[in-house]
């Protein structure tokens, strides 16, 4: 492992072309190694833009939050600057190489006294470090030219804005629900100059003058609640119990939902064989009593159209779906088994002239079965366009199997971009009529559709490599605005339920997506877009097994899930001692208000990784205001892959998200 040029690719990336321009800053993230300041074993962690866990309820800092706070203070070489919140030291050692004194304050005496350790081996000798009450401060050494301040307080210590020379920056995450960065620059004796810098997500200080208490944010422990409504209570009172995924007291919960427009059903992993029941057994519930009439997944719009021509009843074209890594998440037994009812169910309704069920994909992959629905159905209307498309998507022809190396060509000059190719196409063939569409509304709809995933790829494959929030955000953006196409398409009676990840469906505005890594998600955007019409219902569990792979692009294989962690929201749904239910958070305010604390969350994707899952399968979210409803299954069980061996994926075209 490169580690140095990791730490590069770091700086570039998550730092540099995010917007922080001190060079001061740039340079010192160069210098310090990262690595040194995390747990042995999480040296591979150690460079994404990713908050990590250091014990004691403490993080180290996403870097681009480090490099944030740094440039936001302003530092000069002459400076003294006040950390408060040593945590693993790394903070404290970027500014060390920019400012001539640092003095860095931690109330963990082994936090303190590692990262003094540290700090030795690394020949930074300009850091003293002070084992206390960092709210406080440290008025010996005072007046600061600078203050930075690496965890959330509900008020500014008055001891901290003291302790600003003249002229003085104090920077610190301040609030008790929401955190907001502030810069408070000294401008007189008893005058400062306050500037909000944005929302952001910190572990809390803990201090006489910070939080007197024990906060929840914390993994070890919880917030101190009167006895007869700890959380774990608060979850058992208002569980909704059912017997099985079967049974009708199942189903019947979600009979509340049927007046949305649309409804989110989420899963915790992409593996887990009750998601995918219950998903389906809702589904059925809500198309067959509350007139849904389209199911729309998280899958490629080519692969979800050849499942959606088999329910229409229309000819199979192509190769077969879901070929690309990860097969498992739509070949497997749960979906094969919905699939069939959805075609039963659709035979039925042309008998009795009923509107038929359609299924579609949402996700902007497989870029080569979207060329060819494109020049198939334009083949058929207007055999001139198709000419016109086959040049214009030319450009992608090299790419169009492998197109993940698209965006690494475009970046290197090594070929020119296709964006101006695939946008004209895509308005070209929008601006059809739909009157002149052969052989029905469905066959424009699917050719419109790939154009627009087309338009859509191209640009993703193109800023996937330059890391940060883009892609994610461009991903899940795209999928709104399929959703969005969908419901204008079919009119006013259209209804959709939509299956994808949690961290897809729960409002990312609640979570460290937002605050930590600047993302949006397909939740938000469609409360946002769709207020009072959407619902968004999450899925968990504790412990069972997954089918998951170890890698990218590695084997599908069944994984113990680790029990969760304690603090975690799935800590307490165990804890509840309930095997089954749904929490209703609109419903019930008591348990609303009860678990709004931020608590960390896990979230399981296609990969699983059971040795390093704090880091890897874990955020910080706040549950109820993050979902609508939340569906609880204890004990899980792994999908039933329908193929003996897994289908080996094109390229890493969806890495690095894999959700």
């Amino acid at each position: 492992m490169n580690l140095a040029r990791s730490r590069d690719r770091m700086v570039e990336q998550h730092v540099v072309r995010r917007g922080i321009h001190d060079r001061n800053v740039a340079r010192a993230m160069r210098t310090v190694p990262r690595e040194a300041f995390v747990d042995p074993g999480f040296e591979e962690f150690a460079y994404e833009d990713t908050p990590l866990a250091i014990g004691h309820g403490q993080t180290i800092s996403q870097p681009f939050i480090v490099a944030l706070m740094i440039e936001k203070a302003g530092l000069d070489a002459g400076d003294k600057v006040l950390e408060v919140g040593t945590g693993s030291g790394y903070a404290a050692a970027v500014v060390s190489r920019i400012a001539s004194e640092v003095y860095t304050i931690e109330r963990h005496e082994s936090l303190a006294l590692q990262a003094r350790e540290r700090f030795g081996k690394l020949g930074y000798g300009n850091i003293d470090v002070r084992i206390g009450d960092g709210s406080k401060g440290w008025i010996e050494a005072a007046p600061f030219d600078a203050i930075i301040v690496s965890a959330g307080t509900p008020t500014i210590p008055s001891a901290l804005k003291e302790q600003l020379d003249l002229g003085g920056r104090l920077l610190i995450p301040v609030g008790d629900d929401k955190q907001r960065l502030k810069r408070f620059t000294r401008i007189g004796a008893d005058e400062f100059e306050e500037e909000d810098l944005g929302g952001v997500l910190f572990v809390p200080l803990i201090g006489d003058d910070a939080w007197s208490i024990v906060h929840p944010m914390y993994t070890e422990a919880t917030r101190s609640w009167p006895p007869e409504k700890t959380p774990q209570e608060l979850i058992a009172n208002a569980a909704e119990e059912f017997a099985s995924i079967e049974h009708q007291s199942f189903t019947d919960l979600f009979d509340r939902f049927g007046d949305r427009r649309i409804v989110m059903l989420g899963e915790s992993t992409h593996g887990t064989s009750e998601f995918y029941r219950a998903r389906a057994a809702v589904s059925r519930h809500l198309i067959a009593h509350h007139g849904f009439n389209m199911v729309a997944v998280e899958a490629d719009w080519p692969d979800a159209a050849a499942i959606n021509r088999l329910l229409g009843g229309r000819e199979a074209v192509g190769d077969p779906p879901f070929q690309r890594f990860p097969t498992w998440m739509w070949r497997n037994k749960e979906f094969s088994e919905f699939v069939g009812w959805m075609v039963s169910e659709n035979e039925r309704r042309k008998r009795s002239s009923e509107t038929p069920i359609r299924f579609y994909g949402l996700d902007l992959y497989n870029m080569s079965a979207s060329i060819r629905a494109v020049l198939e159905y334009l083949d058929r209307v207007d055999p001139e366009a198709a000419l016109v498309a086959r040049e214009r998507y030319g450009c992608l022809s090299p790419w169009q199997n492998n197109p993940a190396t698209y965006g690494r060509a475009v970046l290197s000059n090594a070929h020119r971009s296709c964006e101006k190719a695939v946008l004209k196409q895509c308005k070209d063939l929008l601006a059809q009529s739909l009157e002149n569409a052969v052989g029905g509304g469905d066959e424009f709809l699917d050719a419109a559709q790939s154009a627009r995933l087309l338009a859509a790829a191209e640009r993703y494959y193109r800023i996937m490599y330059y890391g940060g929030s883009d892609a994610w955000n461009l991903r899940d953006t795209y999928m709104a605005e399929m959703l969005q196409h969908l419901i204008d398409f079919h009119g006013s009676d259209a209804k959709i339920v939509v299956w994808a990840h949690n961290s897809h469906i729960g409002d990312a505005r609640f979570t460290e997506m937002a605050s930590a890594r600047d993302e949006i998600n397909l939740g938000q955007l469609c409360r946002q877009r769709f207020d009072g019409m959407t619902s968004l219902i999450g899925f968990g569990t504790d412990s069972g097994e997954v089918l998951a792979a170890t890698d990218w692009d590695g084997p599908a294989q069944i994984a113990t899930i680790n029990p969760s962690l304690v603090g975690s929201y799935e800590r307490l749904c165990h804890e509840s001692k309930k095997a089954r239910f749904l929490l209703d958070f609109d419903r019930n305010k008591e348990l609303h208000a009860g678990l709004i604390d931020d608590r960390l969350q896990r979230f399981i994707g296609v990969i699983y990784r059971p040795g390093s899952e704090r880091l890897s399968h874990y955020m910080l979210t706040s549950m109820p205001r993050q979902y609508d409803a939340f569906v609880w299954f204890d004990y899980t069980r792994a999908v039933s892959r329908q193929d003996n061996e897994m289908v080996r994926g094109r390229d890493d075209d969806t890495y690095p998200f894999g959700l």
